[in-house]
C-alpha cells in the first residue's frame, strides 16, 4: 500500500480518537489549552511510532496521553504554579466535546469544577486512576498496564482518591434544571438589590467563594471568601456596576445563564465575547460555593463554544 495512503488512514484513526483523548487530558490537567498540547504531543509520537506494531491503538493512544498530563503534573513548573494559593480549573461551556462521556453521574461528577479542584489535593497517580477508573470505566487491570503499577497499587489509589474526594466534597447531588435556573436567578435579583442579607439567604452556613478578579481587574492572586457574609460582601461589591468597570470591560455587557462543567452559571457576555463566568456548586437548594473568573485564558475556550451557541434571553440585556 502507497505509504501516502497508510499516513492518512493513520491519522484518521488518531483523529476519530481525538475528542476523547482531550476529555481524558482535560480531566487530568484542569486546563483545556493544556490538554490540547498533551494531545498534539501524543499525535507527534504517534506519528514518530512503528505503527503497525501497535495491536490496539485505542489503548496504546490512552496510555500516552495519561503519561504526557502526569509529567505535566509532576513538572517542576505546575508544582510552583499550584501551591502559591488556591487554583481554578478552566470553566467549558456544556455541550463542548472536551467533557467527554456524561452518560453517569460519576462522569458528570468528575469533570465539575468542583471535583477537578479537588482533583489537585491528590497525587498525580492517585488523580489519574480516579479519572480512569470513575470517567472512563477502565478496569483496575487495565489501568496497571498504562500506569505501570500492580493491579492491587491501582485499588489503593482509587481508595485514596474517592476517600479524599468524598471527604472534602460539598453539595447535595445534581440539580434540576428549572432550579438550577431559579437558583440563578434568585441569586442575579439579590447581587443587584443592594442588600446582602438577601444574598446570605441563598448561601449554605459554609459557604465559600474565589475568585481571580477583586471587581476593578484581574487580581495578582485568587481571591477567597469564607463565610457567607464575606462572600456577600463579594459578590455585591463585584456585581455593583460603576462608569470605571464598564469602561474597564469596554461596554456594557448583558448576563446570560449558562451550564458550565454541568454547573448553573451565570456568563458576562459582551458582543460575542465572554468576558466573565460566574459559577455556582448547589447544596440542598443552596449555593455552597460561587467560583468567579474573569481571566481571558481561562475563558478562551468558553467563549469559542458560546459563538456557536445559540443564547436564551439574556437575565439582564444590559450590566
Amino acid at each position: 500500500m502507497d505509504r501516502t495512503v497508510i499516513d492518512s488512514f493513520d491519522t484518521s484513526r488518531f483523529e476519530a480518537s481525538r475528542n476523547r483523548l482531550a476529555s481524558l487530558a482535560y480531566r487530568l490537567l484542569g486546563s483545556a489549552a493544556d490538554a490540547e498540547d498533551a494531545v498534539q504531543d501524543a499525535f507527534l509520537h504517534w506519528q514518530a511510532a512503528d505503527r503497525p506494531q501497535i495491536k490496539v491503538p485505542e489503548a496504546w493512544l490512552t496510555k500516552v496521553v495519561t503519561n504526557l498530563c502526569l509529567d505535566r503534573l509532576r513538572s517542576a513548573q505546575v508544582r510552583r504554579e499550584r501551591t502559591v494559593g488556591p487554583w481554578l480549573p478552566e470553566p467549558l461551556l456544556d455541550g463542548d466535546p472536551m467533557l467527554g462521556p456524561a452518560d453517569t453521574f460519576e462522569q458528570r461528577e468528575s469533570v465539575s469544577l468542583a471535583v477537578l479542584t479537588l482533583m489537585e489535593r491528590l497525587s498525580p497517580v492517585e488523580r489519574a486512576v480516579y479519572v480512569l477508573r470513575e470517567a472512563f470505566s477502565y478496569s483496575h487491570a487495565e489501568i496497571a498496564e498504562i500506569l505501570d503499577v500492580t493491579k492491587s497499587a491501582s485499588q489503593q489509589h482509587l481508595h485514596r482518591a474517592r476517600r479524599h474526594i468524598t471527604t472534602a466534597r460539598r453539595g447535595g447531588g445534581e440539580a434540576d434544571p428549572a432550579s438550577a435556573r431559579r437558583i440563578v436567578e434568585e441569586f442575579l435579583a439579590a447581587a443587584s438589590s443592594g442588600r446582602t442579607d438577601q444574598l446570605v439567604a441563598l448561601l449554605t452556613d459554609d459557604a465559600t467563594g474565589i475568585s481571580d478578579s477583586n471587581g476593578a481587574g484581574l487580581a495578582k492572586t485568587l481571591l477567597r471568601y469564607d463565610t457567607p457574609q464575606r462572600v456577600a460582601a463579594m459578590v455585591r461589591a463585584g456585581f455593583r456596576p460603576t462608569p470605571a468597570k464598564r469602561r474597564l470591560v469596554g461596554g456594557t455587557p448583558a448576563v446570560h445563564y449558562a451550564l458550565v462543567n454541568g454547573a448553573p452559571a451565570m456568563l458576562f457576555v459582551l458582543g460575542d465575547q465572554v468576558i466573565g463566568s460566574v459559577t455556582f456548586d448547589v447544596s440542598d437548594g443552596q449555593i455552597a460555593t460561587v467560583r468567579g473568573i474573569g481571566s481571558p485564558a481561562r475563558l478562551a475556550r468558553l467563549t469559542e463554544a458560546w459563538r456557536q451557541h445559540v443564547p436564551d434571553t439574556p437575565l439582564i440585556s444590559q450590566w
